[in-house]
């Protein structure tokens, strides 16, 4: 098993994918702490957040990578899987508060706001942290598993399926948006005061909930590169270049897209999970079609079907979206609208093909 991991990378990309691991686990913490605040090189508190959120946006990426990329399923849905995992955690924060709210009740603020009398069935369980970590490993991947085994044994594919995707988000965001679903309407859950007894205020929590980020999404990416290296990958690209022919050699592909698709719906919940403790907030515009795109367009412009690039991708459009909800929010979506159509037509392999072009030159 350790020489299938090795064998999944040359030296030089271990040594890069560890020097990355390395720097998030430790050169930054280390510079949060030891280096002077007056320092260029301090980083401050505030920054883990968001390089945390980041991070989670890889790790979407990621999973949207496995399933276009790799598969050439086009999915406009994965917010749903997101919004999934991040509801279950904001379930457990808000469970968490107990009666420091605004209104001292057991019940969370918003449902005593709403006057409900006692705790929707469907909250049970979430007071535990162990429970909500089943239901975020469970359910994303369960919810995933019903929708796709029936839509791929219909044959179901290509526009269509991105069309049903985007109407199964687009369902699922009006209905959270109800008061009335119990999950905080249209203002969703927030004002989330710990985590597993840590204050989520406290500088300390706010790092080592990045540094497990950095961790999970090392782990995600061992994941992926081991599945798209493999029996498994090989066939997963034969399916996304000519199904039919591989369904002619005799695989059932049912299995293959059922299996990809599971993955990555967990992976995606995984994510959103650890999103919602460092954001701060989970609500129903997270379900909203035009972020679904958006996970699309990472991957599209970092390069399709190369996980460093589905992770590039991700790093560059986010920090992008920073600064520009700063400098200019009025031209936000157009940028965004700009770029995909400039990397649809001119860099079909995004932009991880510029350099694995210009090295070819360099060898050539």
């Amino acid at each position: 098993m350790i020489k299938q991991i090795a064998a999944l990378h040359s030296f030089r990309g271990w040594l890069l994918t560890f020097g990355l691991l390395f720097a998030a686990i430790v050169l930054i913490p280390i510079l949060n702490v030891f280096v002077s605040e007056e320092s260029f090189l301090h980083v401050p508190d505030y920054m883990f957040p968001l390089l945390g959120k980041y991070l989670c946006y890889a790790m979407v990426a990621l999973a949207v990578d496995l399933i276009w990329g790799y598969t050439g399923i086009l999915s406009l849905g994965h917010g749903v899987f997101f919004s999934i995992g991040g509801y279950a955690m904001g379930m457990y924060l808000m469970r968490s508060i107990g009666k420091e709210g605004v209104y001292k009740s057991d019940l969370p603020d918003f449902m005593v706001f709403l006057d409900w009398k006692e705790l929707p069935w469907y909250w049970y369980g979430f007071d535990y942290f162990s429970f909500a970590l089943l239901i975020i490993l469970l359910l994303p991947g369960l919810f995933a598993f019903v929708f796709g085994y029936f839509a791929f044994r219909s044959r179901i594919k290509g526009v269509y399926f991105a069309i049903i995707t985007q109407a199964m988000t687009y369902a699922l965001m009006l209905l959270f948006f109800r008061n009335d679903t119990g999950f905080g309407g249209n203002n969703g859950l927030t004002d989330f005061k710990r985590i597993l007894g840590y204050s989520l205020q406290d500088p300390s929590t706010k790092m080592g909930l990045f540094m497990i980020t950095a961790f999970v999404l090392f782990l995600s990416y061992i994941l992926s590169r081991y599945i798209v290296k493999s029996k498994l990958g090989r066939v997963l690209i034969a399916i996304r270049d000519v199904e039919s022919r591989v369904m002619f050699s005799g695989y059932n592909t049912l299995h293959y897209k059922l299996f990809i698709w599971t993955v990555s719906a967990f992976l995606c919940g995984l994510a959103g999970a650890l999103y919602v403790p460092q954001v701060g907030i989970i609500n129903p515009s997270e379900m909203q079609p035009t972020n679904s795109i958006e996970m699309a367009i990472w991957v599209a412009v970092g390069g399709r079907g190369t996980l460093i690039g589905a992770l590039f991708g991700a790093g560059l459009v986010n920090v992008a979206k920073s600064w520009f909800t700063v400098a200019a929010p009025d031209y936000w979506l157009y940028f965004l609208g700009v770029l995909f159509i400039v990397v649809t037509l001119f860099l079909p392999k995004g932009f991880l093909g510029i350099f694995d072009r210009f090295t070819s030159k360099n060898k050539g």
